[in-house]
């Protein structure tokens, strides 16, 4: 499941495609230049999406212009920089292009996740802010426990393996599990050797383990094992890609391409209409519930990702 697998996680690494292929013109009357990290899976879909949203809103198509990052940085190279009314960036590599760029468009992020966008404000020596912010792939922490208290109700003990890049957020889900009178069970990881050593601390003293996106702990090298220990510990996984569901977490928490790009084109219409991009990064209004239902079973429980996301969609009031 390799790259596959790391794609669906990561969403910003995946090869720029598109190298040898002749850029689309760009005309005078551009509103909205999306440029993309990859030309396939995840950033096609996301891309038809956020085209089709402001096409339905009466958006002229040929004001639509989509290039690759490789196209973007080649424009940029030749002083060919568009002038938009907003650039939209797919993924990693399309928003590290843009955030080196002079433009005065502002820029929205899409489908990437917090960490990458933040190393990137770090790298360019920018802050988030109307001109440059995202739209995160990263579930929120609260909404990742409001599923967990869904299904595990008498659930008091959580258990985290941290990364350099995750850490930041332990502040937040101390806080957020402290309101729920929740121990948090939990260990650092600053190398491949000790990922083993601290999911074993966490799994013999946590009744769930919730996966928080980080390169460092879950990766290609080290998913399978880590879902195997947790299994053996009957500790259930909670993840962040449905990928991992398939691979034998119980359930997953996670945005779609497609409901990335729809939310992405809300935003794009804010600006459109004269109003300025968030200050803040936003946090994806949709998500989808993906459970793994023969490990489910395996541990004792009957699930229905259907039925969880709809409760989830209520206690946050949304429609």
């Amino acid at each position: 499941m390799g790259r596959y697998l790391h794609w669906l996680w990561w969403l910003g690494v995946l090869s720029l495609l598109g190298l040898g292929v002749q850029a689309e013109p760009v005309s005078r009357n551009e509103r909205v230049v999306i440029v993309s990290s990859g030309t396939a899976g995840a950033y096609a879909e996301a891309a038809q999406a956020l085209v089709d949203g402001l096409v339905r809103a009466d958006v002229a198509r040929q004001g639509i212009i989509q290039l690759t990052a490789a196209e973007m940085a080649w424009r940029i190279r030749q002083g060919q920089l568009p002038q938009p009314s907003l650039f939209v960036a797919l993924g990693s590599d399309a928003t590290q292009v843009l955030a080196s760029a002079k433009q005065s468009a502002p820029v929205l992020s899409a489908l990437i996740p917090r960490t990458s966008f933040e190393r990137i404000l770090r790298d360019s020596g920018r802050t988030a802010s109307s001109q440059l912010t995202a739209l995160y792939l990263d579930q929120p922490l609260n909404r990742q426990l409001a599923l967990i208290r869904l299904v595990w109700p008498q659930a008091r003990r959580l258990g985290v393996l941290w990364g350099a890049e995750s850490l930041a957020q332990a502040p937040t889900l101390h806080a957020l599990a402290a309101a729920e009178h929740w121990a948090v069970k939990e260990a650092t990881v600053n190398s491949p050797a000790e990922i083993f050593i601290g999911l074993k601390q966490v799994l013999d003293d946590s009744d769930v383990l919730l996966a928080v996106a980080d390169p460092q702990v879950y990766n290609s090298n080290s998913l399978q094992n880590i879902l195997l220990s947790a299994f053996r510990a009957r500790v259930p996984m909670v993840a962040f890609s449905p990928a991992y569901a398939r691979a034998g977490a119980v359930l997953s928490l996670h945005v779609t391409p497609a409901q990335a790009g729809v939310q992405a084109a809300a935003l794009a219409l804010d600006v459109l209409h004269g109003r300025p991009l968030p200050v803040a990064p936003v946090k994806s209004q949709d998500f989808e519930v993906t459970v793994n239902p023969h490990v489910a079973r395996a541990l004792g429980l009957s699930l229905d990702d259907k039925v969880l996301r709809q409760a989830l969609r209520r206690l946050e009031q949304l429609p």
